[in-house]
């Protein structure tokens, strides 16, 4: 059995792909709830302020799990295909990292929710990510420093202009498809 890291957690062809779906269906729904909620007719109109922040935070989760999911059946798929261990050194210390990155995030933003810096959630969201792609990047994944960049990027835009926040995360969404397709 080997320690490779590499081939049991990577983020790279369909695993990328199915990502890049669940930012984009994710902020859709979240996009869709929102301006449903502004508009008189629309049932999420009805809702209190308190169940749509539950709803959007509950989304949000859901987009986590899924994608935490697709990158453990992959890496589940590809040590069986070349009969490597799944948990070894390597990737027990990345599962950390990975969720030490996740609970750093999540506390930022619920402490930026809290003190109702709205509008810098997405912004902090993306700089917070891109820090986890570019900790998670390796010598033969520097692709990675272009997903790290845009989200950095995205970030910027999203702290000039507030509302692009549903454009920044569908971009998102469009490069982790991209990036998909291209590395394989």
């Amino acid at each position: 059995m080997h320690d490779n890291f590499q081939i049991n957690f990577s983020l790279k062809g369909f695993t990328s792909i199915l990502i890049g779906v669940y930012f984009l269906l994710g902020s859709y729904v979240i996009k869709t709830l929102l301006d449903g909620f502004l508009i008189d007719d629309n049932p999420a109109g009805m809702m209190s302020v308190e169940i749509i922040e539950f709803l959007v935070i509950g989304i949000a989760l859901f987009v986590f799990l899924f994608s935490s999911l697709a990158l453990f059946f992959a890496g589940r798929r590809n040590s069986k295909r070349f009969q490597y261990k799944l948990w070894n050194g390597k990737t027990i210390a990345a599962f950390f990292k990975y969720f030490i990155g996740f609970v750093i995030m999540l506390i930022v933003l619920v402490i930026i929710k809290n003190q109702g810096f709205i509008d810098y959630l997405t912004p902090t969201f993306l700089v917070l990510y891109g820090i986890l792609l570019f900790v998670f990047k390796n010598k033969e994944r520097k692709q990675l420093l272009v997903l790290s960049g845009l989200c950095l990027l995205l970030a910027l835009m999203c702290i000039l202009i507030p509302s692009y926040w549903y454009s920044s995360l569908s971009i998102l969404g469009v490069a982790h498809i991209t990036y998909g397709v291209v590395v394989k």
